[in-house]
């Protein structure tokens, strides 16, 4: 018998070994697949579970002005952790970079040009009615880390405030 007839022979009866077995088992057994179950929440169980007290966020900034994050995604009332990192080598005072979370309607230049007034405080106005939080200014190889809770459902601007960063370093704050 060639090898290819003798690999069919071997397949009929392993199939059919398996069919006796089968025919003959009387006990029950739970079915196992690799297939991804689906599970549906009817009352929003699914939420409550991906939504944890605490969230820990890392957002770095590089010497080319750019965050790695164009997003951040969060739920309503959680407690925030939010790290800065710069990642770059170039100083705070030709590359300084921070995180600056808006509230919703803030006119991003009127923003930019009130807190390119303010060097000496960090590039942070004054005025912060418009502000929910925000890291202090970090040079090349610095980090600050800071806590706050998520705002209301909504999207939110965030932004660095260094003079002209806020063109590219920008983003979406997302509350879920």
């Amino acid at each position: 018998m060639n090898y290819s007839k003798m690999k069919s022979v071997l397949a009929l009866l392993t199939i059919s070994g398996a069919l006796l077995i089968s025919c003959n088992k009387t006990e029950q057994t739970e079915a196992v697949t690799d297939a991804p179950v689906e599970t549906v929440a009817t009352d929003g169980a699914a939420d409550a579970a991906a939504k944890q007290d605490t969230i820990n966020i890392t957002l770095n900034g590089n010497d080319k002005m750019q965050y790695d994050l164009s997003e951040i995604d969060v739920y309503e009332g959680q407690t925030v952790v939010l790290t800065l990192n710069h990642t770059g080598t170039m100083p705070v005072a030709s590359m300084g970079h921070n995180f600056v979370l808006l509230k919703n309607g803030t006119d991003l230049e009127k923003f930019e040009a009130e807190a390119a007034k303010a060097q000496k405080e960090g590039y942070i106005p004054a005025d912060t009615s418009e502000i929910i939080a925000h890291t202090k200014l970090l040079g090349g190889g610095e980090s600050d880390t800071i806590t706050f809770q998520a705002p209301a459902k909504g999207t939110y601007d965030y932004m660095c405030s260094f003079p002209g960063h806020y063109s590219m370093m920008k983003g979406k704050f997302n509350v879920k």
